[in-house]
């Protein structure tokens, strides 16, 4: 880090001197054409324009310099430090004392943006951890209490529970589970986003074996929806990520179950299309395309563009949330390339719908091997 630095600061020295040098030899040139006050408006230019992209004491070496050059070059008697007359002696120590004042102002201006900069980050990270929090200690705590609640009841000896009433329990304490065990994995793939570890493994998927998985697992949290699935029976099989894939359509079922009331229908497409590739004329791009969508509230519409930020939470909310799944499907769809959009439909619900590009094998080619 400190040879960085070191270097960096070389660099600057560099760029200062060369600066000051390049604009010098362009002024002596017309040195007979141009008053010598004008040059040294050009050269505080200079030291001003260094002033914002370098740090303070490459800026004073070029004051320094600019000041030499201009008495050196400019000022009579040429190529000498001597100076005749008060007038230019005064002119040269004012052009001195501005350009410095114009660097100690300047450098001072960045090093409060900078302070104002980080103080902001941290209010932000600040804020952010503290509804990330307040998020977790709703969702955790719930599961939470009812797994303990459950196994209290299961483990009091004096009180006589029937086989139903212990089965109900049981299945309480795997609800809790399932719902713990989700939202700690949507806190493990945000890391994996945010570290960037995300690498998707590409290979052979049936996207309707998927989409039936997913919906098997989902059957407790659906069971008062009705979902239709509109997916083609020789839909083709795409080379994506298995497991990438899953969690997206799993965030997205789940996300439509917890914010739609009871009975509302959740619809499922899933289809091959091609577009044409305007580049090449020629060749057609190959896309999976997969539209989840429901008949709900939808999406508040002043709203609608923070759907994917992280721990965003919807104001008129009537459900809880960490404000993580949708945030992760967008990250997951962008590792694979591909697109998602969000809309609100127009007889009420929302509409989500992704696309990737992405090589296709026809089921009819496997039956045939």
């Amino acid at each position: 880090m400190d040879k960085l630095f070191k270097k960096n600061t070389t660099n600057q020295y560099i760029v200062t001197f060369l600066s000051v040098l390049v604009v010098s030899l362009l002024c002596l040139f017309v040195r007979d054409r141009m008053d010598y006050k004008i040059v040294g408006y050009i050269l505080l230019l200079v030291v001003s324009i260094l002033a914002i992209f370098l740090e303070i004491k490459p800026v004073l070496l070029a004051a320094i310099l600019s000041a030499l050059a201009l008495d050196y070059l400019f000022i009579k008697p040429y190529y000498t430090l001597h100076i005749d007359n008060a007038e230019d002696a005064f002119l040269l120590i004012m052009f001195f004392i501005i350009a410095l004042i114009n660097a100690v102002l300047t450098n001072k201006f960045r090093r409060m943006q900078r302070a104002i900069h980080i103080k902001e980050t941290r209010a932000s990270t600040m804020k952010l951890y503290n509804t990330m929090l307040d998020s977790l200690s709703h969702e955790l705590r719930t599961p939470i209490a009812a797994i303990l609640g459950s196994i209290d009841t299961l483990q009091q000896k004096d009180v006589h529970l029937s086989i139903d009433k212990q089965q109900n329990l049981l299945s309480e304490i795997e609800k809790a589970s399932m719902k713990l065990n989700y939202q700690v994995e949507n806190l493990l793939n945000m890391s994996r986003l945010e570290s960037g570890y995300i690498q998707p493994k590409l290979d052979w998927c049936d996207v309707k074996e998927i989409i039936y998985n997913v919906c098997s697992r989902l059957s407790e949290e659906t069971k008062d929806h009705k979902i239709n699935y509109l997916i083609d029976d020789n839909l083709p099989l795409f080379k994506l990520d298995y497991g990438l894939m899953e969690q997206i359509i799993y965030n997205l079922i789940y996300n439509c179950s917890q914010h739609t009331p009871t009975g509302a229908t959740i619809e499922i497409k899933a289809k091959y299309d091609v577009d044409v590739d305007y580049d090449s004329h020629t060749d057609l791009i190959k896309k999976c395309v997969i539209t989840i969508s429901d008949d709900g509230y939808g999406f508040p519409q002043n709203e609608i563009d923070r759907a994917f930020d992280k721990f965003y939470r919807f104001k008129n909310a009537k459900t809880g949330g960490t404000g993580l799944g949708l945030s992760i499907v967008k990250g997951f769809v962008q590792a694979q390339n591909g697109t998602i959009k969000l809309n609100n439909a127009e007889g009420g619900g929302a509409i989500f719908t992704l696309e990737f590009n992405v090589d296709c094998l026809p089921i009819n080619s496997l039956k045939n091997e």
